[in-house]
């Protein structure tokens, strides 16, 4: 490299003030308020959604910890925090749909795994969570997916049924939090069951 060549730029300033490297992310770096911030205006399905408001990775978020809960009632509060943060770093790297991901390849799930390991170590989360938890979210989230193709994301039961599996419970205990939100109101209550949980 001469000397007049930079590397590129791989880091993103947040609104807290923060650096964040995508390429090697501190834990010191990752702020709460980032994330709440950012995965509220974060649209799910690429935005391809009915109704006023966006469907947000803030609000999927915690739709997936109240259906594991909901699934699990004796699942602990940190499992649930983990649960709220599966989907953290979007925060940083947005949303992308399933498909894009597989077009993608390796290179996003690295980042993707690199900024999701910062984020468990500053909120003292196990890096490899254990594997009854990694299935429990899973399961949730296939759940919350195929709630909001069938409501909002113009999907039909018989192709999310193919694509997401049909729960295996109900999810009527949840259907308040599957009702798009503002931004500024995603966020809140993300960042209000964040702390919720950190007291359990």
């Amino acid at each position: 490299m001469s000397a007049r060549e930079k590397p590129p730029r791989a880091w993103q300033r947040m609104l807290s003030g923060r650096r964040l490297d995508l390429l090697d992310p501190s834990p010191l770096d990752v702020e709460i308020g980032d994330i709440a911030h950012g995965l509220a205006r974060v649209a799910r399905w690429n935005g391809q959604t009915s109704g006023p408001h966006i469907f947000s990775v803030a609000q999927h978020s915690l739709l997936v910890e109240q259906i594991l809960a909901a699934a699990e009632p004796a699942a602990p509060a940190r499992w649930r925090r983990a649960a709220l943060l599966h989907d953290a770093p979007e925060y940083v790297i947005g949303d992308m749909i399933s498909p894009f991901k597989a077009v993608l390849g390796d290179g996003y799930k690295s980042v993707e795994a690199r900024l999701l390991k910062a984020i468990h170590i500053r909120f003292s989360l196990p890096t490899e969570p254990p594997a009854a938890l990694t299935r429990l979210i899973k399961q949730a989230d296939r759940a919350s997916a195929w709630l909001e193709a069938t409501r909002y994301a113009g999907f039909t039961l018989a192709e999310a049924d193919k694509i997401f599996g049909r729960p295996p419970f109900s999810l009527k205990s949840v259907l308040s939090l599957a009702e798009p939100m503002m931004a500024e109101a995603a966020e809140t209550a993300f960042l209000d069951r964040f702390h919720a949980l950190e007291q359990d």
